[in-house]
This record gives C-alpha cells, structure tokens and sequence, in this order.
C-alpha cells in the first residue's frame, strides 16, 4: 500500500483492534497513555505514521529516547 493511501489518523478503536483489543479495552490503553491519541474538536484520534511506526518497530524505551 502506498504511504497516500494509508489514512492519516484511526479512530480509537480501530486502532485497539489492530492489536486486538475491545473497543472498551481500546479506549482505556489510550487513557493509559499506551495508545497515542490527539484531539480533534471532540474527536479523539490515533496520528496514522505514529501508530505504525510503533507496531512496526514497538514503542521507544525511555533509555532510547534520551539517547537520541
């Protein structure tokens, strides 16, 4: 699939789904923080490169952050 056919942002739950988790369960990663999520009016989105990146590689360590 060619990156401009990727969407731009997911829908909470349909990002949850990606791994396999509830709606309900979904909602309450993002809560968490495990989810990334950006606020659109009343819209909570997940940005699109961001979640697949990180089922890609998985989401950075503290450690690799600071590193740089």
């Amino acid at each position: 699939m060619k990156r401009k056919d990727l969407p731009l942002t997911y829908a909470v739950p349909e990002a949850g789904a990606m791994v396999d988790l509830s709606r309900a369960a979904s909602y309450e990663a993002a809560k968490r923080g495990q989810i990334p999520t950006t606020k659109f009016g009343r819209k909570l989105r997940v940005p699109g490169d961001l979640w697949r990146r990180i089922l890609a590689e998985g989401r950075p360590t503290q450690a690799k952050s600071a590193a740089g």
